[in-house]
């Protein structure tokens, strides 16, 4: 490993978050420490006749501020999500992408199933009005890659863009191999995260059948329990998360305020069951260990941890399980969350969204609760700061993300301090 590579930080300068609980990182923030849901009836589709009836949808969005009216009728809504979030990050950041830097600015933005809306309609045009009526823009509105896509041609951004795709942890590795990215010196920028409109008919009947979903129709905002011994599955979320990375000579050097750095990163695969998290959680396990390996730091600095914390019996009990065997003793005193609990499963754009909620923790000083959470499952027994935001100081924050297929991401930030070194 180089030189270059070994001592090359990464700073994060930008924040673009889109939710069921705001439009932007200020609503959705103080909602969260409101310990507000933004689960409910699903609005955005007739789902009458389905199993389940609610999720966290992204409701009354409006993509013209961000794209003309053109673009909305050719790009679908998890594009139109993205290129929000995306934009959001960029203004914060102040970060004005000329010639110059083009090639040094890349793109990685994920999704667990892209444009499934569009799929989904115009599956129904070729059933009904035959195939000479299928939209000439069903491909690239559908494509996965489609959101790193539009972000680099509305910003000018030309160096790498490409889309992670691994289910749930999708961007959490698209944020981790963003930032490996800029430590291997190939890019000095990255605007990174995921993006999902995955509350879709087909989406709904597709998880609902699998019974990974909560049935609570009766009590939306209390259906999704991480944690909880009355937990009954999932709630289907959605929305975008995008961080501006920066190589931190490079954000010095142009006068960018610095939110705080991405310091480590590990990722890995159970090789266990296509949908089952490993029961040992061990997949995770290491994958927390090589992000402190990386960052240099002790399971003992670790002040708070946003759990992936589905709501569902196998992944809370097998992720608790992961946090005591890598955490050790340290466990039972560090702060854990699941703002799924508030927002729903995002998918492929939880990582990114709860990387975001980690680095607000160190920011603000305030860890979001894990709502719904009144009869503590004995297998789950860490404190997951139940029912009510905490007010405590957060240097380092983890964030886990596990997906189906056996995919597990770890992400660690850290307060930004001028005169810290990472290896």
């Amino acid at each position: 490993m180089s030189e270059q590579t070994t001592t090359r930080r990464v700073v994060i300068t930008g924040l673009g978050l889109i939710t069921s609980l705001g439009h932007d990182t200020e609503t959705t923030w103080a909602a969260l420490r409101e310990g507000r849901s933004g689960i409910r009836a699903i609005r955005n589709f007739d789902a009458t006749a389905y199993h389940v009836r609610f999720a966290g949808e992204v409701q009354d969005f409006d993509p013209s501020p961000y794209m003309d009216r053109k673009e909305v009728r050719h790009t679908d809504p998890y594009t139109q999500l993205a290129l929000a979030a995306a934009t959001q990050a960029m203004a914060q950041a102040n970060l004005t992408i000329t010639e110059e830097i083009a090639y040094k600015v890349g793109v990685c933005i994920g999704s667990g199933v892209g444009g499934w809306l569009t799929l989904h309609e115009q599956f129904n045009v070729l059933q009904q009005k035959g195939p000479e009526r299928v939209s000439p823009f069903l491909i690239p509105m559908m494509m996965i890659n489609a959101a790193p896509a539009v972000v680099s041609l509305h910003t000018g951004a030309k160096g790498p863009s490409w889309a992670a795709v691994s289910a749930c942890a999708t961007s959490g590795n698209a944020l981790g191999e963003a930032w490996e990215t800029i430590r291997r010196g190939d890019t000095q920028v990255m605007i990174a995260g995921g993006s999902e409109k995955a509350v879709t008919p087909l989406g709904m009947a597709a998880f609902a059948n699998m019974h990974a979903l909560s049935r609570r129709n009766d009590d939306p905002q209390g259906a999704s329990r991480p944690f909880d011994a009355t937990r009954d599955g999932f709630v289907m979320g959605e929305g975008a998360g995008i961080m501006i990375l920066e190589d931190l000579e490079f954000a010095q050097a142009r006068g960018a305020q610095i939110l705080g750095e991405l310091v480590g990163y590990g990722s890995t695969s159970d090789a266990y069951h296509i949908t089952e998290p490993a029961p040992d959680g061990m997949g995770i396990v290491v994958a927390m260990q090589q992000a402190l390996q990386k960052a240099a730091l002790q399971p003992e600095q670790i002040d708070y941890i946003n759990a992936h914390g589905t709501s569902t019996v196998f992944n809370d009990r097998a992720e608790t399980r992961a946090i005591k065997t890598c955490l050790g003793e340290h466990a039972k005193h560090v702060a854990i969350s699941s703002t799924k609990s508030m927002l729903g499963h995002a998918f492929g754009a939880a990582g990114a969204i709860e990387g975001i909620i980690s680095l607000l923790t160190i920011l603000h000083g305030i860890i979001p609760p894990t709502i719904n959470l009144h009869h503590p499952d004995p297998e789950c027994d860490l404190d997951y700061v139940p029912n009510e935001a905490r007010q405590t100081q957060v240097d380092v924050a983890l964030s886990n993300s596990i997906g189906f297929g056996g995919h597990n991401t770890s992400l660690i930030f850290q307060r930004y301090r001028p005169d810290t070194t990472h290896e």
